[in-house]
This record gives C-alpha cells, structure tokens and sequence, in this order.
C-alpha cells in the first residue's frame, strides 16, 4: 500500500477511526467524520462489484487529518487497481477521492489519482457526495479494463538498448526524472530487483517507477508524463 505517513501521521485500524472525534459545524464549516467517507465509499465500490481486499488508514495527531487508501481485487493478477481518500476537519484541504492504477495519498498533501473529486466541507457537499462518488464509481470498471489492456501493450512491446536509453534520456529531459535517477533507472533495466520479463516497454515502466519510488507524491504530473514517455517509445518500436 502506498499510503505516506511520514510527516507526522499515524496509520490506525478502522475500529480506532471510527473513534476519531468530529468537531461540531458552523453555518459555513460542516466536517464530515473520516469513517463516514470510508462507509460510503466502501458501499458504493461493493454496489458497483468491486472486491476491497486491503485497507490502510491514518490521521494527524488530534484527528484533524485523514488519509486512506483501499486495494481493489484486480482479476488481472500483475497489479492491483488503488482507491486514495482524505478528508480534514480544520479547513487544511476539503474532501478528497480519487482512483486509479497508481494512486499515492501523503500526509505531507501530495495526492494523486487518475480521476478525483474535491468538495469543501458544507451542508451541499454532504447532500452531493454519494452522488459524486458514484459518478466515479459507475464507469471505474470500463476504466481497469483500459488500463489492464494498456499495460498488456507494453508488456508486448519489445524495446532495444538503444531506445530505453534514449527513452530515460527524454525522461530526463520531460523533467520526470532528476540526473541522480537516470543511472538508478538503467540499473534496474539492466539488472532488475523484481522480474518483469523480457526487455520490453513493461520493464522499462517498472524500472521508473521502482526507481521513483517515494517521489511521485510529491510531483502529481508525474505518472501521466512518464505513461506519455512510454506509450511514445511503444510506438517508435512498431
């Protein structure tokens, strides 16, 4: 799970958050209680036949913040499909949802995903959001199966020395990589941590994002940036 709690939350199960005390509401300021967010997300995703497998959650000393993340049972077998939440009872950010194949929720405000809702904390926006939950929701499982059908494309996609070395070159240069990264990026596609086959466009993806590990919340363009390099490189080999 890629849940950051390094800048001062704390990861807690779901019995403690339900726990998590929620301020009383203004005219203009109405929190919504963290587990209450979860609930609904957790209802939606199971209406819509989408298995949670893993859970992972964490608040700020006090409980003001919230940050989360849920694993979903992916029926490919390579990656798991990831669903971020957050959510704040002192006005720091408003609610936060998002999905997609590579979602990264820090504590440090770094949130990422491929699609994402955002509402402040009124009166309308609790009436709103379990419709704006499953508007995302709905079409989420047209959405995995696109991915799943672009990830099988680079894993088909053989690629030459050559042009993943000038394919972590234009990572570079689109600026998704510093100059530090681009020999850890060519050491994993040399000599790999994990296998993932064949020198293809699927190696060359996780060689990135094993060597960025930790730096893609921080960067929130960084993941579309690094899908154009790669899908660019898959079609300089075809």
């Amino acid at each position: 799970m890629s849940l950051m709690i390094h800048a001062g939350a704390n990861a807690l199960d779901y019995d403690a958050l339900r726990a998590v005390p929620t301020p009383e509401g203004t005219d203009t300021h109405v929190p919504v209680a963290h587990h209450e967010i979860v609930e609904l997300v957790r209802y939606t995703l199971g209406f819509f036949g989408h298995e949670i497998t893993e859970e992972a959650h964490a608040v700020t000393p006090g409980g003001a913040r919230y940050f989360g993340l849920m694993s979903l049972k992916s029926p490919y077998g390579e990656y798991t499909d990831t669903l971020g939440l957050r959510n704040s009872h002192d006005k720091s950010f408003p609610i936060g949802i998002a999905f997609g194949s590579r979602v990264f929720v820090c504590d440090n405000l770094a949130f990422i995903g491929d699609h994402v809702i955002r509402r402040k904390h009124t009166i309308k926006a609790k009436r709103e959001l379990p419709g704006l939950v499953t508007e995302i929701v709905q079409p989420l499982q047209t959405q995995r199966i696109a991915q799943n059908a672009k990830l099988l494309s680079y894993q088909a996609s053989p690629i030459t020395d050559e042009v993943a070395d000038h394919a972590i070159l234009t990572m570079y240069r689109k600026d998704i990589i510093g100059v530090q990264r681009i020999a850890d990026v060519l050491e994993q596609w040399e000599r790999p941590a994990h296998d993932w086959g064949d020198k293809t466009a699927w190696r060359l993806f996780n060689a990135a994002t094993f060597a960025l590990a930790g730096k893609v919340a921080e960067r929130p363009d960084l993941t579309k940036r690094l899908h154009a390099v790669i899908d660019g490189t898959c079609e300089r080999m075809h």
